[in-house]
């Protein structure tokens, strides 16, 4: 019997698509923060702040994420860092 053809060989093409299915998944499951203007930044950082989850230090012109320890100069990369700090929690308490 002849030897396979390895041109034949179509299993690292269903890996390959396997990867890349799975790479759309976390994906999608990923959070979008691409909208964040100012003005939503600015709105959810107040509330951040009045729940206690930042810390604005006026002196240093920072705003101090609490549960992080992690300190910007942006609200709305403060923002973006929650949201991605958030989704990132919540993928850890889901496994």
């Amino acid at each position: 019997m002849a030897d396979p053809d390895p041109n034949d060989d179509t299993s690292a093409d269903y890996e390959q698509f396997e990867q890349a299915l799975l790479a759309q998944d976390r994906d999608l499951a990923g959070v979008d923060t691409a909208d964040d203007d100012d003005a939503t930044a600015r709105r959810l950082v107040d509330d951040l702040i009045d729940a206690n989850v930042v810390t604005p230090l006026p002196e240093d012109s920072v705003l101090v994420h609490e549960p992080s320890g992690a300190a910007f100069d942006s609200t709305t990369q403060l923002a973006v860092f929650h949201r991605g700090w958030t989704a990132g929690r919540d993928d850890a308490e889901g496994e």
